[in-house]
């Protein structure tokens, strides 16, 4: 996108109990030379008209969170399905906003065809991941710029939440076991050779809290991330999910060494994935709770801001449709809605957002 017309941001009205009294965050984060964005869904961009509305005005960034998926762009083998994501990317240039990509490798969104394809062996294995390869990334050049190349690597460590975890330090996904450790460096090999001004990302989950199990796995990812950069593999960022989760302590002290360790390596850092899990026991005031969301995010993104972090990406932007409300893995177990993003069900901004609102803007 030409980044002059993206500085020529038009204000898009939003429903009147969404008016803001200041800026959108996307305009505050621009001005300090920061970026915000959010994950957005196809069809409920096409049937809610006030989520669209919110997602043009408020974020510099869309993150498709199914339409770039293997299962959204390749349902059938050899057959290609971009018409969902194109019709974000549509959206996009419309309200002068990047997309990211998200993601190319992955151990779930997988079609159907998939596994039985990696089970065949190494040949077919990566066979089918240049075909993917050499069909999305020259179809989405011109309006995707960083993708997600590697989704997930890391194997959870023992511990409360993971009691089956084991001590191999990369996931033991199909592509793990059709292609050997090795797939991680080939895939970000290839996608550099098919576009060399590519930001590539390697995202991962469960190493923002202060736990002996995110400590785990924040060491086995430096471990990778050093092995990876001492082979001479192309890798641009690591993408941070932080889906926080309030019940599992926070040490800011602690994950600033962690970011500066990050930087250290020549790698930028994005906040991917952000939204809040609420504790259980928070009582059911929406005050109390939104308050407390709003401190963990207000903490956390600062610490990430000031180890030279400059764009975050909310995983959704509002209650209304929102995985923190759908699925019950993540949901409170009162059965109280959560409250993890910045605009409630009625698309009013919380106490989330103006934190959001005071990192962003310095």
């Amino acid at each position: 996108m030409n980044r002059r017309a993206a500085l020529a941001l038009p204000v898009v009205a939003l429903p009147a109990q969404a008016q803001p009294n200041l800026a959108p965050l996307r305009q505050q984060a621009r001005a300090f030379g920061r970026a915000f964005g959010a994950a957005i869904r196809s069809e409920i961009l096409a049937q809610d008209a006030d989520y669209a509305r919110l997602f043009a005005t408020e974020a510099e960034i869309l993150v498709p969170e199914w339409e770039g998926k293997w299962e959204a762009l390749q349902p059938t083998e050899g057959t290609f399905d971009l018409a969902p994501l194109r019709s974000i990317i549509t959206a996009a240039h419309g309200h002068h906003q990047r997309v990211r990509g998200h993601a190319l490798v992955w151990h779930n969104a997988m079609p159907e065809w998939l596994p039985r394809r990696l089970a065949d062996g190494a040949s077919a294995a990566r066979a089918a991941l240049e075909t993917h390869f050499n069909t999305i990334l020259p179809a989405t050049r011109q309006a995707i710029r960083d993708w997600d190349v590697i989704n997930e690597p890391i194997a959870n460590a023992p511990g409360a939440d993971n009691p089956q975890a084991g001590p191999n330090p990369l996931r033991e996904s199909p592509w793990f076991r059709a292609l050997g450790p090795d797939y991680i460096e080939h895939a970000l090999r290839l996608a550099r050779s098919l576009d060399p001004t590519l930001r590539l990302t390697l995202n991962e989950y469960g190493i923002e809290e202060a736990t002996p199990d995110a400590e785990i796995k924040r060491n086995r990812l430096l471990a990778l991330l050093r092995r990876l950069l001492d082979r001479g593999t192309p890798l641009d960022a690591l993408g941070i999910q932080a889906h926080l989760q309030l019940r599992r302590p926070f040490d800011a002290q602690h994950f600033g060494r962690f970011l500066a360790e990050i930087r250290s390596m020549g790698l930028a850092i994005i906040i991917t994935e952000l939204d809040v899990r609420e504790a259980d026991q928070l009582p059911p005031d929406i005050t109390a709770r939104d308050n407390a969301v709003a401190q963990r995010v207000r903490e956390f993104c600062s610490t990430a801001t000031q180890a030279g972090c400059r764009t975050i990406i909310t995983w959704g932007l509002t209650d209304r449709h929102s995985w923190l409300t759908q699925d019950r893995d993540v949901a409170r177990r009162d059965n109280i809605p959560t409250r993890g993003l910045p605009f409630d069900t009625e698309l009013r901004r919380k106490p989330m957002w103006h934190a959001l609102a005071g990192v962003l803007s310095g």
